[in-house]
């Protein structure tokens, strides 16, 4: 009899534990993920449209010294550079953040954290790319760029860590659920490594500034192609 009430204390001890966590960390007023994930898809939507705005304001500009409309373009090829990587750069980690996070049921005090500075990395992305358009391939640019980056890769391997720790934030808590979790926790952890070595590159060679951003192409790769190989 004891030793049956021993193995189910023992049999519910995690459960409990992820239990008490959750409530410790829980904040306040009950903000749950779905508001999360609207608020984060917002902040991000507003933070991809302010890369259009230096673009459009040339127009103007281009109009009062009495240039050719191709010249808008032609005449800025760095701005549309610019305007086109971080384009595709916020598209790709929101597309990443809302496949990991569109389940998410609960919201504690410490991924809300993590959460607040990842949008903080997509806001302030605007501004080095303004910056690429203005000063090229300026190896404080390029630092600068890349590290934003890199902060936003590390709240997002930060967020997955926790879901992977307490998978009870999740609404669908299953070993499917949980395998989604370690892996894209993987692959962020890789993509983050892949950054580095990507800054390493653009700093030491300033013709593949940028270009070397593809690097963040085999985490995927390694991950999910070995996956198929098996």
């Amino acid at each position: 009899m004891d030793g049956g009430a021993d193995n189910e204390a023992e049999a519910k001890g995690p459960d409990r534990t992820e239990a008490s966590v959750l409530a410790s960390e829980r904040i306040e007023g009950t903000v749950s993920g779905e508001r999360l994930v609207l608020f984060t898809d917002a902040v991000t939507a507003i933070s991809i449209t302010l890369l259009i705005l230096p673009l459009v304001d040339l127009v103007p500009e281009a109009a009062s010294a009495h240039e050719h409309a191709s010249e808008v373009i032609t005449g800025h090829l760095d701005q549309v550079w610019s305007f086109v990587l971080s384009f595709a750069v916020i598209a790709n980690v929101w597309r990443e953040h809302h496949r990991s996070f569109s389940s998410l049921a609960t919201v504690t005090r410490r991924l809300m954290g993590w959460n607040m500075g990842w949008l903080l990395s997509v806001v302030v992305l605007p501004l080095p790319t303004e910056m690429i358009g203005a000063f090229g391939r300026d190896r404080f640019v390029a630092v600068f760029y890349y590290a934003t980056l890199l902060a936003g890769m590390v709240c997002r391997c930060a967020m997955l860590g926790i879901l992977k720790a307490t998978p009870g934030l999740v609404e669908d808590d299953g070993e499917e659920s949980r395998r989604r979790i370690r892996d894209s926790y993987t692959q962020s952890y890789l993509n983050a490594a892949a950054l580095v070595v990507a800054l390493a590159i653009a700093v030491a060679v300033p013709a593949l500034q940028y270009y070397s951003l593809i690097l963040l192409v085999l985490p995927h790769r390694m991950l999910f192609g070995s996956r198929r190989a098996r």
